[in-house]
């Protein structure tokens, strides 16, 4: 017994002294430490971390407001330039125009609106905030929007999956709320009649609260090298609706068909 002791403590030694003087090569490498799992917004551990308090609650029941220089619509500036295959759409579209047709009527076949259209939809938008994110849901097809607040940055370009509000992600900068959204889809998305947008969609938006919180302005600006040069910019104010609620709402194809533009001679496609 004793033997096998001295035999062990005499291979140990050995295995120590190899161990010295072995090249750092030859040594294992040690195990690289596991990287921490992202929490979801709505994690209890993620709600607890202490955060500086927000400049405003923007939950409630918001409606586009309308009126003087506050129209839906996200139309290009004066003098806009639209890369060439834009160009060839838009030019379809005015023709269509012209002969009392629409063109391309996506959302009048039940693809999402997608942003920044769906914001300003004739359907008002429920808005929810946590402390780790932002959840609109609008009453138009129900569409999901979600404005994360919990300093998570944008996923991998090469792993985003696209979708037709994007992926937002907010920081709050004095009394406003600024949020960066991009991954979007690359196709059946318009900022405006024949004016589509692609995966290359980058919209920047400022949020603040204003007339004593009764109403919602956001700056938007939005820029998409694959389809126009520059910026273009826009000022919306929404107002809030304290009588209202969002219901579940679907957009069912057969329930369009007394739509002029969803009839197959009325909607270019």
């Amino acid at each position: 017994m004793k033997k096998r002791v001295g035999r062990a403590k005499a291979a140990g030694a050995v295995a120590i002294l190899l161990g010295s003087v072995l090249p750092a090569a030859a040594q294992p490498a040690p195990k690289p430490a596991a990287a921490p799992v992202p929490l979801g917004a709505l994690a209890p551990a993620n709600l607890a971390k202490p955060r500086p308090k927000p400049a405003f609650d923007i939950t409630g029941t918001w409606l586009h407001g309308g009126g003087a220089n506050n129209g839906f619509r996200f139309s290009p500036p004066a003098g806009f330039k639209l890369t060439p295959e834009s160009q060839v759409q838009y030019d379809a579209a005015q023709a269509a125009a012209k002969q009392g047709k629409v063109y391309r009527d996506d959302i009048g076949q039940c693809w999402p609106a997608g942003l920044p259209v769906i914001m300003t939809r004739v359907w008002a938008i429920a808005m929810v905030q946590r402390p780790t994110a932002i959840y609109m849901i609008s009453g138009f097809m129900n569409s999901v929007r979600i404005i994360y607040l919990d300093g998570r940055p944008h996923t991998d370009p090469d792993v985003v999956i696209p979708s037709f509000n994007g992926e937002s992600i907010g920081r709050w900068e004095g009394d406003s709320l600024v949020v960066d959204t991009t991954g979007f889809v690359n196709d059946h998305h318009w900022i405006d009649n024949g004016i589509p947008v692609t995966d290359a969609l980058h919209i920047v938006e400022r949020m603040k609260l204003i007339d004593n919180g009764a109403n919602l302005q956001i700056e938007t600006t939005a820029s998409d090298p694959k389809s126009w040069v520059g910026e273009w910019s826009w000022t919306k104010r929404w107002r809030r609706v304290d009588d209202t609620d969002i219901t579940e709402a679907s957009c069912l194809p057969d329930l369009n068909e007394h739509m002029l533009s969803t009839k197959g001679n009325a909607n270019v496609r």
